[in-house]
């Protein structure tokens, strides 16, 4: 059974530990179970598939609804998280957390809490969402945000064009930002 801890950069996050099983076939793994974070009811609603090559950077991305639950099964990425909760004691710190072959970790992202990544080798993320995609809860703001200062290690990422127009945190408008922590 898998350990979770408190990742203490950013309140609300929080690592699963998890047990590989290997012989000389290959190696199993649990990578999920609902029971690892009480605090959300998560109910089987989505799971998402990932394919990135090296270099490609996805993020910031935030939501007011949806927690998200995240597992590299294949090669190795660099998640960045900032927080964007008001009244959370983490409230405008970023972090950054290598997960993946050499990391063999789930990650749970509380709401409001804005991450992204970019993938250090070609990769394959899953990921676990206890809301089905809502468009209107799609928010971003600028992977290079200066206010945020995220330390992603990288200078010329491979950007999607919706990515490249993220705006910087003091352009989004107060109603587009979380609210003050819900129960994620």
């Amino acid at each position: 059974m898998a350990q979770i801890r408190d990742f203490e950069a950013i309140q609300g996050v929080q690592i699963a530990e998890l047990d590989v099983w290997k012989d000389e076939r290959g190696q199993f793994l649990e990578t999920f179970r609902k029971e690892w974070f009480p605090q959300r009811s998560w109910e089987r609603v989505q799971t998402n598939h990932s394919e990135s090559q090296a270099g490609v950077l996805r993020g910031l991305h935030y939501h007011h609804h949806q927690v998200d639950y995240w597992y590299v099964p294949r090669g190795t990425i660099r998640i960045a998280f900032a927080d964007l909760r008001p009244d959370s004691p983490t409230y405008m710190d970023s972090a950054v957390l290598e997960i993946g072959e050499t990391n063999s970790v789930g990650v749970y992202i509380p709401v409001g809490v804005a991450h992204g990544f970019v993938a250090l080798t070609d990769a394959t993320l899953t990921y676990l969402v206890d809301n089905y995609y809502d468009g209107t809860d799609e928010n971003g703001v600028a992977w290079d945000d200066p206010q945020l200062n995220v330390l992603w290690g990288i200078e010329q990422p491979i950007l999607s064009p919706r990515d490249q127009q993220n705006p910087h945190l003091a352009a989004i408008p107060p109603e587009r930002l979380p609210t003050p922590i819900a129960v994620s």
